[in-house]
C-alpha cells in the first residue's frame, strides 16, 4: 500500500523538473553522464588506459549499475512503462546501458557508451528550454514522415550509382584503377556526392565524360531530399496536434495520430477538449 505514494513521489522527482528534488536529480544525472563519458574518453588513450585500465573498468561498471537502476526505476514509476520504453528518452536510456553488457561478448562495444551523451538533452528541461526541444521533435517527426519518400529516393540513387559504376568499369577497366564493379560503384558514390577523393580517377576521354555527367547529376539530386523534408516539415508545423499540451504533464510535441502522451503515457484530450496550445 505504501508503494503508491512512493511511486508517485519518484515519478515527480525523476520525470519532472518543477520541484527542487527533480532539478537536483537531473543535474546529478547529467554530471554522472558527463563523468562516465570522461572515463570513456580517457580509456581510449592508450598511455592512460595502460596505467588505469582496471580502475576505469570498475568505474564503468559502477556507472552502468547506477544507470541500470535508474532505468528500471523509471519503468516502475512511469504511468505507462511501455510508452516510456518506446519514447526517444526511453530508447536512449536503454542504449546508454547496453554497451557495457555487450562487452561481455564484444569487448570493443564499450566505446558505444558515447550514446549516453544524448541523455544530456535533458538539460533542456532543467534550463526551461523545452521550446527548443519541441522544435527538434518537429524536425525529427518530419524526417520520420518522409522516410518512405527518402527511401525511394536513395533506392533510385543506388540504382544510378550501380549503373554509372558498371559503365565506367567497362570503359576504364582494371588498368586505370577500376579493378571491379564494387570498386567502380564506390567511385560513382564518391563522385555523385561531390566528395571526390581522387583515389580512383578516369583516364580516358569517354570515362571523363561519364564522370562529368555523374558530377552534374550529383548536383541536381542534392536538392531532392531537402525538398522532401522541407515539405513534410511545413506540414508538420501546421499540424495543431503537435502544439497541444498533455493535460497531465503539460508537454507538447505529439504526433498527429497520437492518442497518448509520449512523455508520461497519459491519454490526450479530444479535439474539442484540448488545452491551450503552446505559444511561440
Amino acid at each position: 500500500m505504501a508503494s503508491g505514494p512512493l511511486k508517485h513521489q519518484l515519478y515527480v522527482i525523476i520525470f519532472g523538473t518543477h520541484t527542487k528534488a527533480g532539478k537536483a536529480f537531473d543535474i546529478l544525472l547529467i554530471i554522472a553522464i558527463l563523468a562516465s563519458l570522461v572515463v570513456l574518453l580517457l580509456d581510449s588513450i592508450s598511455s592512460i588506459s595502460n596505467r588505469w585500465s582496471s580502475t576505469f573498468l570498475y568505474i564503468e561498471y559502477t556507472f552502468t549499475g547506477l544507470f541500470t537502476i535508474e532505468y528500471l526505476v523509471r519503468l516502475w514509476c512511469s504511468p505507462q512503462p511501455k510508452a516510456y520504453a518506446r519514447s526517444f528518452y526511453g530508447i536512449v536510456d536503454f542504449l546508454s546501458i547496453l554497451p557495457t553488457y555487450l562487452t561481455l561478448f564484444f569487448p570493443s562495444a564499450t566505446y558505444m557508451g558515447v550514446i549516453r551523451l544524448l541523455r544530456v538533452l535533458r538539460i533542456f528541461r532543467i534550463l526551461k528550454l523545452v521550446r527548443y526541444l519541441q522544435d527538434s521533435n518537429i524536425l525529427l517527426r518530419s524526417m520520420l514522415l518522409a522516410r518512405r519518400k527518402i527511401f525511394i529516393f536513395f533506392s533510385t540513387v543506388a540504382i544510378l550509382v550501380t549503373i554509372f559504376g558498371s559503365i565506367v568499369y567497362v570503359v576504364e577497366g582494371p588498368e586505370n584503377g577500376f579493378t571491379s564493379i564494387p570498386q567502380s560503384i564506390y567511385w560513382a558514390i564518391v563522385t555523385i556526392t561531390t566528395v571526390g577523393y581522387g583515389d580512383v580517377v578516369p583516364q580516358t576521354a569517354l570515362g571523363k565524360g561519364i564522370a562529368a555527367l555523374t558530377m552534374l547529376l550529383g548536383y541536381s539530386i542534392l536538392a531532392v531530399p531537402t525538398g522532401i523534408i522541407t515539405a513534410e516539415l511545413n506540414q508538420e508545423m501546421n499540424s495543431h496536434k503537435s502544439l497541444v499540451k498533455c493535460p497531465n504533464c503539460m508537454k507538447a510535441g505529439h504526433e498527429s495520430d497520437a492518442m497518448h502522451c509520449k512523455h508520461c503515457g497519459s491519454e490526450l484530450a479530444e479535439p474539442d477538449k484540448r488545452v491551450v496550445p503552446v505559444e511561440d
